[in-house]
């Protein structure tokens, strides 16, 4: 085959590879669009932000709505929403059967619910939300926040399923925040700060897919760049052969080196006559 051929075969072959890995990129994306709560895990009984992350899984349309249920069974005395540019707040409350005393004193009732709207979250975007929990409640090893999403067009997707032991993770999982139990350990002076938790579940393994994709991605992405480089070798090795082929003759005549006539043999000597040799001869004949 001749160079360019095997160049413009090469850099086919890159490009192909570099849009499929691309398409793996992509296709790892949705795995994120999700809704996640930030922390993924907590110490029960204390104060936390809960940040809730709401990307927008519609390609045609806005999420419109964003609607957050706080557990009834294990209610917190106090929540309070940070307002969002754009949005309005709305919030629910509940009255326990129960009231529920903390350190701040006797609250008889409790959010139930925690609504945002009015605002938009274009296609390719995502907002955050966020609520302050005070107490986070005790006796307990994980809150579950059902979210329910609702988008321009009028489709509602309910984050609702709850994971299940041995079971595949669902399609639609409900944010799940940790409760850790025992006091945290004071890190000593001087001493570097811990290094973040990694969110678990779903989302670490969302974000495992994802960033595997992108690996993938640049790799591709590496071989294309190579395939490229190697094609405008081979042309360039080409063209060259060419030139050098136009002037092969004149330069194999050039570079021919001219024949040097070859030096005559010297005569042969005669062996040399013993005196008398003619005579003892005629003298015997």
């Amino acid at each position: 085959m001749p160079a360019i051929s095997r160049a413009r075969a090469i850099t086919r072959t890159a490009i192909v590879g570099a849009a499929a890995t691309a398409g793996l990129v992509l296709f790892a994306v949705p795995a994120l669009a999700h809704i996640t709560v930030t922390p993924s895990s907590a110490q029960a009984g204390s104060t936390a932000v809960l940040t809730f992350h709401v990307p927008n899984e519609e390609s045609k349309a806005d999420t419109v709505k964003v609607d957050v249920q706080i557990p009834a069974d294990h209610p917190i005395a106090q929540l309070l929403a940070e307002p969002v540019p754009g949005w309005t707040i709305s919030i629910k409350t509940v009255t326990l059967a129960k009231p529920l005393v903390t350190d701040d004193g006797s609250f008889s009732q409790a959010v139930s619910e925690v609504i945002w709207s009015g605002g938009q979250i274009a296609p390719g975007q995502f907002q955050s939300f966020e609520l302050s929990a005070d107490p986070l409640p005790q006796g307990v090893s994980s809150l579950a926040f059902k979210a329910i999403q609702t988008y321009s067009n009028g489709d509602v997707v309910r984050w609702i399923d709850l994971a299940q032991p041995g079971q595949p993770e669902p399609d639609h999982p409900a944010p799940v925040l940790t409760l850790t139990t025992g006091a945290a350990t004071a890190a000593p002076a001087g001493a570097a700060p811990p290094a973040a938790t990694a969110s678990s579940g779903s989302d670490g393994t969302a974000r495992g897919i994802a960033v595997g994709g992108v690996v993938i991605g640049l790799i591709g992405l590496a071989f294309g760049v190579l395939g490229w480089r190697r094609g405008r070798i081979a042309v360039r090795a080409e063209s060259v052969a060419l030139d050098l082929n136009g002037q092969a003759p004149a330069m194999a005549a050039a570079a021919k080196p001219v024949p040097q006539p070859r030096p005559s043999a010297p005569p042969a000597r005669e062996a040399p006559r013993r005196k008398g040799t003619s005579n003892r001869r005629q003298n015997h004949r």
